[in-house]
């Protein structure tokens, strides 16, 4: 694609400012889906309750937004490991709920994550792709990626992705963000340092930062994770922000604290899993009792998130500010994810996209 001379990072051009600002999503999604994950492994006296708290999330056929398709990638019948694609979810531009089955919608998917979770069941790893990253969509031409699920919903994400990446997609899960506030105010809040100290945008004075170690909890933690006009790179520092933020989070839900006492994961369960949607197959206590239990030993340290590498921002031949693809970083990340390898490219990714 010809370009322009593209705007370095340092010089990042923000996206329109008039745009109605967008939920997080990065942030919270993997930790609903260990929370879910938590609910079904406690098990005990509290085992048909929990059961009870994972019917209230919603199911969706697996056929229905992960179907196949001609020229598909096709994985090792024999690979154990599992990639599964995370989509953050709000009320459409119409003022609907987004129904994730549907071929096609007026709400991108701002916030999205490829998780990968190993054979061996030894870590997380979190990737995180930039919703203005230039990408082919199929049928579609070039654009940015978030608009493929606009053009054809899940479906034609999850094909975009598994184009791009060569690896196949295995399970779905997506939320609604107005489990957000819940989640935080459930596990008492997280403690994060704050890199520079800011108001969030468009938003009441009272709703500003210090620089330096702060509390979020409820609303606080929502108009921290979701800013970027505050900052001269934008996205990129609100990417920064939500995988600390994540990875708080992700300490505090797995710690004995929380995991030791059941009504808390109670608490956990009835107000995060009525906003969860999850694949038939995701979704169904055997498949995630096992999970649970081959995941007993994770702690946050086994945690890794990272951005999708690219080149920074640069244009579109229509004039639009886009984040430009790195094809050599993604097909590196395909073959680790390929190869079920991504503990060794890990720590080989440029340091200013891991956390």
């Amino acid at each position: 694609m010809a370009q322009d001379a593209p705007p370095t990072q340092d010089e990042y051009i923000p996206r329109r400012m008039h745009r109605k600002p967008r939920h997080i999503g990065r942030t919270v999604l993997l930790s609903l889906l260990m929370v879910a994950i938590t609910i079904v492994g406690v098990g005990g006296a509290y085992a048909s309750k929990l059961g009870s708290a994972l019917g209230s999330s919603t199911s969706v056929d697996i056929n229905e937004v992960l179907p196949s398709y001609e020229g598909q990638p096709i994985k090792d019948p024999g690979d154990k490991s599992m990639n599964i694609l995370l989509l953050g979810a709000d009320h459409s531009d119409s003022g609907e709920k987004l129904d994730f089955s549907a071929t096609s919608t007026d709400q991108r998917s701002d916030s999205m994550m490829l998780v990968h979770i190993p054979a061996d069941r030894s870590g997380v790893y979190i990737m995180s792709i930039m919703r203005d990253t230039w990408v082919n969509i199929p049928g579609h031409g070039y654009a940015k990626i978030n608009a493929a699920m606009q053009y054809g919903g899940v479906p034609l994400l999850a094909e975009t992705l598994q184009n791009m990446l060569g690896v196949k997609i295995d399970h779905f899960a997506g939320v609604d963000f107005n489990g957000f506030r819940g989640l935080t105010t459930a596990i008492g809040g997280v403690d994060v340092n704050n890199p520079k100290a800011f108001c969030a945008y468009k938003t009441t004075p009272d709703v500003c930062f210090d620089a330096g170690k702060i509390h979020l909890e409820g609303q606080r933690a929502l108009k921290w994770v979701r800013e970027r006009h505050a900052f001269a790179d934008g996205d990129y520092q609100r990417v920064r922000n939500q995988q600390q933020f994540l990875k708080a989070v992700f300490k505090k839900t797995l710690s004995p604290q929380v995991l030791a006492d059941p009504l808390k994961v109670m608490d956990l369960a009835n107000e995060v899993l009525p906003y969860v949607t999850m694949d038939s197959e995701l979704r169904d206590p055997a498949l995630l009792a096992g999970l649970a239990a081959q995941m007993k030993s994770l702690r946050s340290d086994d945690i890794h998130s990272f951005t999708l590498p690219n080149q920074g921002t640069g244009w579109s031949p229509d004039h639009q500010s886009i984040v430009v693809a790195d094809e050599a970083w993604i097909a590196k990340v395909g073959a680790a994810l390929k190869a079920d390898d991504m503990g060794t490219l890990y720590p080989k990714l440029p340091e200013n996209f891991r956390k």
